[in-house]
This record gives structure tokens, sequence and C-alpha cells, in this order.
């Protein structure tokens, strides 16, 4: 009987860099991610227990580098009503427009040279205003833009990692300098393929 662990993290990109650590490091596999409409999100691992408490351990210190809240739950051999809980249907959202879990999707990244970046803020318009930055500093491509309610977006872009990091910068830049809130500025590096495939088509 697997195991699982509830890593729940602030913030969408902090999320994101904490799962793919998790997935590269630990042996445990992405059922998904919830969103619990408080800036917070729930990572759902399932693996061995040994697994899971690794995860959760690498969760945790990931976090604390970057100085977001994470608090982690493991289920070791949970009850078949819980696991089918945990692991429901997406529920849309109206008011954002949006399904409150994250599930993965098929999909594949040109070259795994390549790199995912990530700019959060509270607030739109300085996110919009460094998006347009970033397109103009390097040759990257957008993968999209995700609300997590409380007013965080997050801006993805994607392509080589010299150019991700370039276009990175200038975003975090531009957000400093407009005078935003700047939650994350970051890239995930040749991304694990449960990553990839969570991402806005």
């Amino acid at each position: 009987m697997k195991s699982i662990a509830l890593i729940e993290v602030g913030y969408l990109s902090p999320t994101l860099l904490v799962t793919d650590r998790c997935l590269k490091s630990s042996g445990v596999s992405l059922l998904s991610i919830e969103n619990a409409d408080s800036g917070e999100l729930c990572i759902k691992l399932i693996g061995t227990t040994a697994a899971i408490q690794e995860a959760a351990r690498i969760a945790e210190a990931t976090a604390g580098q970057m100085r977001v809240s994470v608090r982690s739950s493991l289920l070791p051999a949970p009850e078949t009503e819980a696991v089918d809980v945990i692991n429901s249907k997406p529920t849309y959202g109206d008011l954002l427009g949006t399904y409150d879990t994250y599930l993965a999707r098929n999909d594949s990244m040109s070259s795994s040279k390549e790199a995912i970046g990530l700019l959060e803020t509270q607030g739109l318009s300085s996110n919009l205003h460094a998006l347009d930055v970033m397109l103009k500093t390097a040759d990257v491509s957008v993968v999209g833009k995700e609300k997590i309610g409380g007013g965080y977006v997050t801006m993805m872009i994607r392509g080589d990692i010299a150019a991700v990091q370039a276009a990175v910068e200038a975003g975090k830049q531009t957000v400093e300098k407009l005078g935003g809130k700047l939650i994350l500025a970051d890239l995930i590096s040749n991304p694990h393929p449960d990553i990839v495939a969570l991402l806005p088509k």
C-alpha cells in the first residue's frame, strides 16, 4: 500500500519549485496540486512511506530557502475513502474562472535544456508590464498566466536556460521599478515531466 504526502506551500511559483525538487529527488509521483483559495496550494504526492518522508523533508528545506510557508502531513497506507477525496476530480470556480486542481496532462518540451520562468506578483498590472519586458529581453515564449486568488498572479515563460534567466531578471527589475509586490521571480531548469504536464496550454 502506498502512502501519501500532503504538502501545503504558500503561493504558486514556490509550489511548482518545491514540487519539481521533490519529484526529482525523492522517488515519489504527483497526484495533483490543489488550490486552497487562500494563497496556499496543496501538493499531493504518492509513494512509499520512506519516499514521502524524504519528499516532506525536501519540501520543508526548499520552502525554507524561499522563506515561504510550508506544512506537511504524511498519510501512511490511507483509507480508500480518504484517497477518493484526496484524489477527487477538479472543481470549477466561477470567481477565478479556473479549476481548483492542477492535473498532469501530456506535454513535452522541445529540449531538456529548456527552463520554465516564473514571475509571481500580488497584483496584475506590474506582472503584465513585466511580461512585455521579458518577451523583449530574450528569446522566450509565454506558457500562460495563472491566478490563485488573493490577487496573486503567476506569469510563466519558457525557453533555453540562459534566455529564461535573463528574462526573469528583467521582469523582476520591472516589477520592483513599478513598485509592484513581487512574490517570487525564479526558474525551473530542466523541469520534471510532471511539472511540464501541469502547465497551462
